[in-house]
């Protein structure tokens, strides 16, 4: 059982994100993290990826090794304007100092983010706790986490080999065909087996057969929205986020434009939630993000799941309050 990090001594959050300057306030789900961590008392600190470094100390006598950062001490001022924060403080700080770090670094998942996970690891055997831990996010890909749970998954196929995934596209009829390393509905492609670009495109997004890519049988029921799940601690929040396309368009993802739309689960949605959520909880996965189509289960985002502000403005659930309550150890 976690401990109760609000009653054992004075908190430090740390939230390893973009640059804030980058931020859009009123739906940014790490803004609020960070909104409801200053309700609380605890103090906020931010570290971009280049900000962590890693320390091999000879004194007094035993050689330790440290993850230290430069951390920029911040409280939110006025989420209306830029900048929303107030800088206080900023240094290098010995990660040890915080209760707890939040890995909230939006993708690619490159060398640079493999990198800080290795780096956040040595955080851990010093005894922070690190929300998600970098060995689970080294471990469940987004676009291939949802493979092990295939009684839930469409009919997929990851491959580089350019005639697999033809012969994927001609006996599925329609595809959807998307990036392993991209968020918010970039390099997602609706392809038909007939379509005369096919070859050419599966070529140029897998570069020419060096690169896997994903292929998803197409579900019709994205009309419908590409619902996000928000699983804490192994439970699925009541409200998810269908997140309905354009007209005339298959990406739902709301940086694609599309429109959140806040729903209560399905049966269906909390049977796929509650399973998934379990066993992956158990591996320190404490918040996670399914995306489901219909009754299907496309992919488990896991890196920085979004959502949070959305939900709660058209359900009245306190999401960032039922994470918190998580990360504090206050349930």
């Amino acid at each position: 059982m976690s401990p109760n990090l609000a009653t054992a001594h004075p908190v430090k959050i740390l939230f390893v994100c973009d640059p804030l300057s980058g931020f859009v306030t009123y739906k940014d789900t790490t803004f609020a993290m960070m909104r409801e961590a200053q309700k609380r008392g605890v103090a906020i600190y931010t570290a971009e990826l280049k900000e962590l470094r890693a320390r091999v100390n000879h004194e007094p006598s035993k050689p330790t090794v440290s993850l230290e950062v430069f951390g920029h001490h911040i409280s939110i001022d006025n989420p209306q304007i830029q900048p929303w924060w107030i800088e206080h403080t900023a240094g290098w700080i010995d990660a040890s100092e915080f209760s707890a770090i939040l890995m909230r670094k939006d993708p690619p998942f490159d060398q640079h983010y493999l990198v800080a996970t290795q780096l956040l690891e040595i955080a851990e055997r010093q005894g922070v706790r690190v929300i998600n831990t970098p060995q689970a996010l080294r471990d469940h890909g987004e676009k291939m986490a949802a493979l092990e749970f295939a009684q839930f998954t469409p009919p997929t196929l990851v491959s580089s080999d350019i005639r697999s995934l033809r012969e994927f596209a001609i006996h599925t009829k329609k595809i959807v065909v998307k990036p392993l390393d991209c968020m918010g509905g970039a390099g997602v492609f609706v392809l038909q087996s007939d379509d005369p670009n096919l070859p050419s495109a599966l070529e140029v997004l897998s570069d020419n057969g060096s690169r896997a890519i994903v292929a998803q049988q197409y579900l019709p029921e994205i009309v419908k929205g590409d619902k996000r799940i928000i699983v804490i601690n192994g439970k699925p929040v009541d409200y998810c986020l269908a997140r309905i396309p354009p007209e005339g368009q298959s990406r739902g993802n709301l940086a694609a434009g599309g429109r959140g739309l806040a729903q209560p689960l399905t049966p269906r949605d909390r049977e796929i939630a509650t399973a998934v959520g379990e066993k992956l909880a158990a591996r320190g996965l404490l918040l996670i993000g399914l995306d489901v189509i219909g009754e299907s289960l496309t992919e488990i985002n896991v890196t920085s799941p979004t959502g949070f502000q959305e939900i709660t403005e058209q359900s009245g659930i306190d999401v960032a309050a039922i994470f918190m309550d998580a990360v504090l150890g206050n349930k």
